[in-house]
């Protein structure tokens, strides 16, 4: 038989537009082709703009990674003038990124990816009191009662007598890549609905720091503008941190004793694809949670790592490593902008130039970031393997206490279901961090220290920085120039950039298209298998692109199925 080739236009229950093209030959895909649909053209609307309010605009770069825009970005102005950062204001912006990372995971695994492995419509054969007992068995969860899995299920089927799906309508429900056992699938589905109440408890804490999300407004060069007194009733005091704690302390009882046991119930299930979309798997990390003000200790650290091999593990220690600084370029090679030759983020340039989709030419507005001319796969997955090649106790002990739960290894992680068990660990791991920041912030302030900022001036002169970030679909880099006090230059190299790249000059695959490779698809009308692996990378285009021409002409129309 031919090889087919389907396309997939928009991939949905992402942000952004993204379409993939592959080739199916025997039953598996032979070869793929990752094309971001879009053009923002954000870093133009910032040159000659002063650089200390590039964090506030962005965050307009996407509608959902918009803190860890604000923190890329103000990092960058702050290693270009080497400025110091109070403990009070990194223990703030940790407690900020942190509990961002809870919101952004607890959406993707709930609201974007779960209904790839779990059948709305057969929840509806399920009983809710084995239901019950299921997930009794899983955890102490108060919710987990037969009662409510009842209510449910009837609100489920009232839904589907309707004949009205909505965003379900398009669910490949019944296909033959679907597993679980009804009771289960009620179980996820429940919890798919319960998860929207602590996805906005982590957002309420965001906002009580940050005063609002999404998009915070409490940056400055220098730390915060969050004012400290803990008496004040018109400032950060304690009755707003003890609200804090509180909406902290639930999200994270959700995390351990709902989204993992429905993570590890659905991986158990799907044991098969831990063998499944591994692709790239060489992976970067950068540290993160600074715990000092000159940004030289983190809580977790950064690395590489090349062709899964953790023994050949080079450590990142801080956001001034000169292999990093030194090494990263874009390709542009088969996408649609000016220019041949990879060029530094620094030397960066973003001058469009549309084809049509060219499958051996250009294909996509999305550029192909790589390191020591190697791509490199960005996410949970590197920075938990990271983390654990580095010897981090507190990775090696959920990642020891989970593999030996689903009797997996660490080469388990290069896959499609890897992707998503490390996420739901790094999950834990990031709102347990947010309630020690909360408990430093607290004992620092008692014992004196009242600085939340230190006022920085932008000098004349000409400058350059770069700022490093390990947001939720991996590592970030905001990277600026600036000249008497204006923007000359400004180049994001996102996660999504990384994961989501084209081929390059040498014809190197991105992430997404390398690990599609192998997926095995039973149904080509419908490509259920791909959408696992793209969405088990958390695919957030908006910010990946760089969808109007220049001119406004229109380059194309989508039709979704």
């Amino acid at each position: 038989m031919a090889p087919r080739i389907i396309t997939l236009d928009p991939v949905t229950r992402i942000e952004g537009h993204l379409r993939l093209d592959v080739e199916v030959n025997e039953g598996q895909v032979s070869r793929a082709w990752s094309s971001a649909q879009m053009w923002r053209g954000i870093e133009l609307l910032l040159k000659g703009r002063p650089p200390e309010d590039a964090w506030a605009l962005t965050q307009r770069l996407c509608g959902v990674c918009t803190t860890v825009h604000a923190i890329a970005s103000i990092r960058s102005v702050e290693h270009a003038l080497q400025v110091e950062v109070p403990l009070n204001a990194q223990f703030i912006r940790n407690i900020l990124i942190a509990q961002h990372a809870v919101q952004d995971h607890l959406v993707h695994f709930y609201h974007l990816t779960a209904l790839d492995w779990v059948d709305l419509v057969a929840a509806l054969r399920a009983d809710p009191a084995k239901t019950a007992q299921i997930a009794q068995s899983l955890s102490d969860w108060p919710g987990n009662s037969a009662t409510e899995f009842r209510a449910v299920r009837e609100r489920l089927q009232g839904f589907v007598n309707t004949g009205k799906l909505g965003i379900f309508s398009s669910g490949y429900w019944g296909h033959p890549a679907m597993k679980l056992p009804p009771e289960i699938n009620l179980l996820a589905v429940a919890h798919y609905l319960k998860a929207f109440d602590f996805q906005r408890k982590a957002s309420q804490a965001i906002a009580l720091l940050g005063g609002k999300d999404p998009h915070i407004q409490n940056l400055v060069v220098g730390g915060v503008a969050t004012a400290i007194n803990l008496e004040n009733l018109a400032t950060l005091n304690m009755e707003r941190l003890t609200w804090l704690r509180g909406l902290m302390t639930e999200v994270l009882a959700f995390v351990e004793k709902v989204y993992l046991p429905d993570l590890l119930a659905i991986a158990g299930a799907y044991m098969e694809w831990f063998g499944i979309g591994a692709g790239v798997t060489n992976y970067l990390a950068v540290p993160e949670f600074p715990e000092d003000t000159k940004g030289t200790q983190f809580a977790l650290g950064g690395g590489i790592i090349t062709q899964a091999d953790l023994q050949r593990f080079r450590p990142i220690i801080s956001h001034q490593d000169d292999y990093l600084l030194q090494n990263t370029r874009e390709s542009v090679a088969h996408a649609w902008y000016e220019g041949k030759e990879p060029r530094h983020p620094w030397q960066g340039e973003t001058k469009p130039k549309y084809t049509d989709f060219q499958p051996d030419k250009r294909y996509t507005w999305c550029k192909a970031p790589r390191l020591d001319g190697v791509p490199m796969q960005v996410g949970p997955v590197a920075q938990i393997l990271v983390s654990y090649a580095a010897g981090n106790p507190r990775v090696r002990r959920s990642v020891d206490a989970v593999n030996a739960q689903l009797g997996i290894t660490l080469r388990d992680y290069h896959s499609t279901m890897g992707r998503l068990l490390a996420r739901g660990l790094r999950t834990r791991i990031m709102a347990e961090l947010a309630l020690e920041y909360l408990d430093r912030l607290i004992a620092n302030l008692a014992a004196g220290d009242q600085t939340y900022a230190n006022h920085t001036e932008i000098p004349a002169g000409e400058f350059k920085g770069v700022g490093f970030h390990e947001a939720p679909r991996g590592s970030l880099s905001h990277w600026i120039v600036f000249k008497n006090r204006k923007i000359e230059n400004y180049q994001t190299v996102v996660p999504s950039t990384w994961n989501a790249s084209p081929r390059d000059e040498q014809g190197q695959a991105g992430p997404y298209e390398a690990s599609l490779v192998g997926t095995p698809i039973a149904e080509a009308e419908k490509p259920l298998e791909v959408l696992r692996t793209i969405h088990s990378f958390d695919p957030c285009i908006a910010c990946a692109v760089h969808a109007l021409d220049p001119t406004g002409r229109e380059i194309t129309r989508v039709q979704a199925q």
